[in-house]
């Protein structure tokens, strides 16, 4: 089982790169932000997460653990295989994908090849809780983030406002939970409309 790979980078492709390590080549499945961080001829170091089938083994590429803790999450998904995991990670950061999950934004996923309403929907329902697991940025996770003293309609309404203006839900679901940080117990409906439009500003 590869579990890292460090050598020159010897191609890249719309989603793959060509390791060479000492002489030999490993094709790579990468996200679009891994691949951004990759040039030909210069060391790269990438966590692999390696599956094997009858036909093929294929290995999947990471510049960072958080990338590969996402993707190992969302191929539990029924529906979600190594091509659409790559895709969601390649419009969405893994800070963006907290946002997501913690607001149940399904535009944010829907921006990813081959999720439709559908598979965003699921992707909502099954992964939702678990992402609390996850040690990328506790504050995003539905358990942590603050509800603030105000009552926590007032932060869905706060979000709902903003959506209303036009920004999109997680990064409304953001600027909220920052304005409730900032207001504690001084927050309000207009507070909170207020203070996250300036945070998104």
């Amino acid at each position: 089982m590869i579990a890292k790979l460090r050598g020159l980078v010897d191609a890249i492709g719309t989603d793959w790169t060509v390791i060479d390590v000492n002489g030999v080549g490993y094709l790579v499945s990468c996200s679009g932000r891994t691949l951004a961080r990759l040039s030909v001829g210069q060391e790269a170091s990438l966590l692999i997460d390696t599956h094997m089938r009858e036909d093929k083994i294929q290995l999947y590429g990471f510049f960072d653990a958080a990338e590969r803790d996402w993707f190992r999450l969302l191929l539990t998904v029924q529906g979600v295989g190594g091509k659409v995991g790559l895709s969601i990670l390649s419009v969405l950061s893994a800070e963006q994908l907290l946002q997501a999950f913690a607001s149940g934004d399904r535009a944010a996923l829907n921006r990813a090849d081959g999720v439709g309403p559908k598979l965003a929907t699921r992707l909502l329902s099954e992964l939702k809780d678990k992402v609390v697991g996850l040690s990328l940025g506790a504050e995003w996770s539905p358990s942590t983030a603050p509800e603030s003293k105000a009552k926590p309609s007032a932060n869905a309404d706060a979000v709902s406002a903003l959506v209303n203006l036009g920004y999109g839900r997680s990064e409304a679901f953001a600027a909220v939970v920052q304005a409730a940080k900032a207001l504690g117990d001084n927050a309000d409906l207009n507070g909170l409309i207020r203070a996250g439009l300036k945070e998104l500003s």
